[in-house]
């Protein structure tokens, strides 16, 4: 078992025990807390979540995390992993909701636009990995299968940050690289062989 300082950060948002129990498995060890000192330790960090926009910035305020996050990612300029609405939660807005995100990365987080698609888009997809990226080097195919389900997807600025594509519809950003920030739309923890490498990337090479 590799000791690892990995805060998997409780926003109150989604089952965040999961994602340590895959950390765990891959050979990591990885801490489940919302305690400002143990973030402040962090050497990396994942902030996963489900849910609403504006009830996940909430929570994260309520609890006191959104500082000693900034903290860390911005100045501090730790890796920090968004999974689903934490990946939504770094971007700069909503259109779920009215308060503003966090702001890491120069993205905005919109509804599926395409009439007819059911949503939430749930289940089984195929991201396909684009330019060269952290999360998915070292892959055997260029397009790996992973476990979605979500409403709302991010739309970056800057195409440069994209590292990863899925098509719903229309093509979508499943996956973005900005520096120390990187953020999946997938769950990680619900994709086996692939999601348990994209976690291992994060963590070994982030």
């Amino acid at each position: 078992m590799k000791n690892h300082p990995i805060i998997v950060v409780d926003s109150g948002c989604g089952n965040p025990a999961s994602v340590r129990n895959m950390i765990f498995h891959i050979g990591y060890q990885a801490i489940v807390t919302d305690n400002l000192e143990l973030i402040g330790k962090a050497k990396k960090i994942i902030l996963p979540g489900v849910g609403s926009f504006d009830t996940g910035m909430r929570k994260l305020d309520k609890k006191g995390l959104i500082n000693v996050l900034n903290d860390k990612v911005i100045k501090e300029k730790i890796p920090v992993l968004g999974i689903c609405l934490g990946m939504q939660l770094m971007t700069l807005r909503s259109e779920e909701g009215q308060l503003p995100g966090l702001g890491w990365i120069r993205a905005e987080t919109i509804k599926f636009k395409n009439q007819g698609l059911v949503l939430p888009h749930m289940g089984w997809n195929t991201v396909k990995s684009v330019h060269n990226n952290t999360l998915f080097s070292n892959f055997p195919y260029k397009e790996l299968a992973f476990y979605f389900i979500h409403s709302y997807h991010v739309v970056c600025e800057n195409v440069e940050d994209v590292a990863g594509v899925t098509f719903y519809g229309y093509e979508f950003t499943a996956a973005f690289e900005h520096d120390n920030i990187y953020g999946v739309q997938f769950h990680p923890e619900k994709s086996h062989k692939y999601g348990m490498e994209v976690l291992r990337n994060f963590i070994e090479k982030g």
